[in-house]
């Protein structure tokens, strides 16, 4: 096998196109092109590597899973040699650490930058998707991988009146590369989610005037930012197999002890001890799943959790009436939320508080945002922390036509739909790292899960010259029915939030996730291998769906 890229007439011929230089995107080059030998073309829209920690370099950016689970497993002497600074690093630590692993591994050659992917169609009688870029160009494949990003494709609201505002706005998810001097303005900040709460708390002390415009308040903990605990990552190495054989057989594969102990089965007092201690000890996704095992779904363990961190935002916030504001009405299960002096902020003289569920947005003017009470506040920027069009957005950014010339957006008109959150029935040798109705835990290490799994359906389809390999339509309906089940029994199902695609109007509001755990995921992948894919995928020519 070559690695090397050949041109064929008008299209480029490769044996895999990769889309996207994230975590996911680069790990996807350097195993099927330097381990595995094939020749790989990837494209990424951005100007560099690194996916989401390229986009978003707002203020405050970092991390909130623990770096220890938060990077590469693939080759110890990586770990080894990069010595992060930070428990939960920033965003510039991150973006580093991508565009080092990409020189390491030599694969920015593989790389067309700057491009984006505008429609990839399969033909049945070569077994090839064609994919055509923003520059002209057509390449040809017989495997697409996308690593397009869980949350990658913004989401970037429109105010009446936005074209007249004077000042400059801009989204989190794409801020300036250049940076944007914030020194003494006033700066007004849309939406209160990871990212916002990160801004916020970032920016409360170097603006000169902070307005918050809050529609739903967020159950937001400590992270407790410090340097990396002595001696913990020596203590990986020791048993580097065996602690990522642990991280990928857990729940969550955040690489912390999950508990097994659940709220219900203990008494009021020490629920509220336990998540007293973990509230100290910091960290948003530790708080959910540390202190115990039962957070996500019991209404008991739930309401434990947030009376903790009610209590907290009352005794932190000087200011009753905006303490209340902060306090959500609904649930804990929504992402988890950790961020240093975010409820310390608010006590500043500098930093207003406005509540946009009760008193709206109703433009944006010359000088700022009217509100609906008739508040004009003056502002020289706005900072939009508007999220993402979650989980399906950027693979329906491109046009894939599959088998028979089905659309992927006809194929999901009603709701995502996907085997093992990785590939779709009528779309042969697709990829989806990451896709819809994938698990529900962290991401680098189940990134690098799926990438082998995938690579290892590569190899079984071209060692028996199989030409291609998709799930059967019953393996996608049984996988959604299954992952629809586990989720109906959590509490994410009854919270809206961009897991379930509540905030993207008209997009259907329905389960996006596998909820199952990374261990049992795990299962699921190595049955399929175990199988050599008889079970619930045709391999070889289908009957086209229709």
């Amino acid at each position: 096998m070559s690695d090397q890229v050949k041109a064929e007439g008008e299209a480029t011929e490769v044996d895999a196109i990769v889309i996207g230089s994230g975590f996911a995107g680069l790990y996807s080059i350097h195993k099927l092109r330097n381990v595995d030998g094939l020749s790989v073309q990837a494209f990424e829209n951005a100007g560099d590597v690194g996916g989401t920690w390229y986009w978003n370099q707002y203020p405050g950016a970092r991390s909130d899973t623990e770096v220890n689970a938060y990077c590469y497993s693939f080759d110890k002497e990586l770990f080894h040699e990069w010595k992060w600074s930070e428990r939960y690093p920033r965003q510039e630590e991150i973006w580093s650490y991508l565009k080092h692993v990409a020189d390491r591994y030599d694969l920015r050659r593989s790389i067309q930058f700057d491009t984006q992917v505008e429609s990839a169609t399969w033909d049945d009688e070569t077994d090839r998707w064609t994919v055509t870029t923003d520059d002209g160009r057509s390449w040809r494949a017989q495997f697409l991988i996308e690593a397009v990003g869980l949350l990658s494709a913004t989401k970037v609201p429109t105010f009446a009146g936005q074209d007249r505002f004077r000042g400059d706005i801009h989204h989190t998810a794409r801020w300036p590369h250049e940076g944007v001097d914030l020194t003494d303005k006033r700066v007004g900040v849309i939406g209160t989610g990871s990212s916002g709460v990160q801004v916020i708390s970032e920016l409360g002390d170097k603006v000169g005037e902070l307005t918050v415009f809050q529609r739903t308040p967020q159950w937001v903990v400590p992270s407790k930012h410090r340097p990396i605990e002595p001696g913990l990552l020596d203590r990986i190495e020791k048993d580097y197999e065996g602690y990522w054989h642990d991280v990928l057989y857990s729940t969550t594969a955040f690489g912390f002890e999950e508990s097994d102990v659940a709220a219900e089965d203990v008494p009021y007092e020490e629920r509220i001890k336990r998540f007293e201690e973990q509230y100290e000890r910091g960290g948003g996704f530790q708080y959910m799943f540390q202190a115990f095992n039962d957070v996500a779904v019991s209404r008991v363990a739930n309401a434990a959790a947030t009376e903790v961190i009610a209590r907290k935002i009352r005794e932190t916030v000087k200011d009753p009436v905006t303490a209340n504001l902060l306090i959500p009405s609904d649930l804990y299960a929504k992402r988890p939320l950790c961020c240093d002096n975010y409820y310390e902020t608010y006590n500043r003289d500098n930093v207003e508080l406005v509540d946009v569920q009760h008193n709206p947005i109703v433009e944006f003017t010359e000088k700022g945002i009217r509100t609906e009470d008739g508040t004009e506040h003056e502002l020289d920027v706005v900072i939009l922390a508007t999220g993402f069009d979650a989980v399906s957005g950027n693979q329906l950014k491109i046009q894939h036509s599959g088998r028979g010339g089905v659309s992927l957006h006809d194929h999901w008109k009603h709701r995502p739909r996907t085997h093992l959150g990785l590939m779709a029935h009528g779309f042969p040798n697709l990829y989806m790292i990451y896709g819809p109705m994938g698990p529900f835990t962290n991401q680098p290490p189940l990134h690098e899960a799926q990438v082998n799994w995938v690579a290892g359906t590569i190899k079984h389809v071209r060692d028996h010259d199989l030409g291609s390999i998709e799930p059967t339509a019953e393996a996608e309906e049984a996988w959604i029915a299954e992952s629809d089940e586990g989720a109906a029994g959590t509490l994410f199902a009854v919270t809206n939030s961009w897991i379930n695609g509540s905030n993207i109007p008209g997009k259907p509001i329905i389960n996006m996730f596998y909820m199952g755990g990374s261990a049992a995921y795990m299962d699921k992948m190595e049955a399929e291998e175990k199988s050599e894919y008889r079970e619930n995928f045709t391999l070889g020519h289908a009957p086209v769906p229709a």
